[in-house]
């Protein structure tokens, strides 16, 4: 037996169809949840592992150490890590290594075989497993550009041939230049101005010093995740004139006369510049990572400027 409907329930149903496969939810990108570990202990006390298990904490970048030259000239570890606590179970790691770059006027091939062997040798001593990259952090610039593309690609070369991914840190200053050779790289949303500037307010993440180098973002030739800051800083001034960065009680002679002025961004600071990096570049957000894990870092803001931030 035929049913027959009418022209009417015909286009009822068409637009209830429509109406369905449009109104179908589009897929979004997960969002990984990751901080930068940036000290010279690891120690993920009750506090650290809270944090962690409440925002959903995927991944953590660990400094493992930085790459100076010794008073020979010489590139040499410095500032190497020590293991008070494990790494947290199941979390992806990713050893991190400052390298100035001065560095990279030595024998940038052997320089990137030592650095990779001993980030190998310091996961098999500290039973650090999940780890599937390195990152290299670097302040390079137009002039030792070329140097540091020599030198990744001697780490894209050891990395590669151990299974193991490479990433760069990616400064705002460095937007300008060709990517460096890497699988991916960190857009460091921070430091945005001149924390030797009595008159500078808010050097570590102001938006307006930051807006002359987002036009390149949406372009840029490499693979990016972003970090934004939760730090803070306590600078040191003499008669307006820059003395240095406070890390902690007595490290300078204070005198009547001196300024100690604190910098960090807002809430709405950090928020500001989430969204204008996911209108410009919404994969760039895919990952946020938040710099850096330590418990002064962390209390600073409230469960609901955490949750707007990591889009939670």
């Amino acid at each position: 037996m035929t049913i027959k409907l009418s022209s009417a329930v015909v286009c009822f149903l068409l637009s209830m169809g429509l109406t369905l496969s449009c109104s179908k939810p589009k897929p979004q990108p997960i969002t990984m949840r990751s901080v930068y570990y940036w000290s010279t202990t690891l120690n993920i006390d009750s506090t650290k592992s809270a944090f962690i298990s409440s925002y959903d904490i995927g991944r953590m970048y660990i400094r493992y150490f930085d790459v100076v030259t010794d008073a020979s000239g010489r590139a040499v570890p410095n500032a190497t890590l020590k293991f008070a606590t494990g790494v947290p179970q199941g979390m992806d790691v990713v050893p991190t290594v400052f390298v100035l770059p001065e560095c990279l006027k030595q024998d940038r091939l052997q320089l990137a075989a030592l650095i990779v062997r001993r980030i190998v040798q310091m996961n098999e001593t500290n039973d650090v497993h999940n780890v599937s990259e390195i990152q290299i952090d670097c302040d390079w610039t137009r002039s030792t550009r070329l140097l540091y593309d020599e030198f990744m690609r001697a780490m894209m070369r050891e990395c590669h041939s151990r299974h193991l991914k490479l990433s760069s840190t990616i400064r705002l200053h460095q937007l300008a230049q060709t990517p460096p050779p890497a699988d991916r790289g960190v857009l460091m949303m921070y430091n945005t101005g001149d924390a030797t500037d009595i008159g500078c307010h808010k050097p570590i993440l102001d938006m307006h010093d930051a807006a002359p180098y987002l036009p390149r973002l949406k372009d840029y030739k490499l693979k990016l995740s972003t970090a934004y800051p939760i730090f803070a800083w306590r600078i040191l001034f003499r008669g307006g004139r820059f003395v240095g960065f406070i890390h902690h009680e007595d490290e300078y002679p204070i005198l009547p006369s001196d300024s100690i002025v604190l910098r960090q961004p807002s809430a709405d600071d950090i928020i500001e510049a989430v969204n204008i990096i996911g209108a410009r570049r919404p994969d760039a957000n895919n990952e946020i990572i938040l710099f850096d894990l330590n418990n002064n870092n962390i209390n600073r803001f409230k469960r609901k400027d955490y949750e707007k931030i990591l889009n939670m």
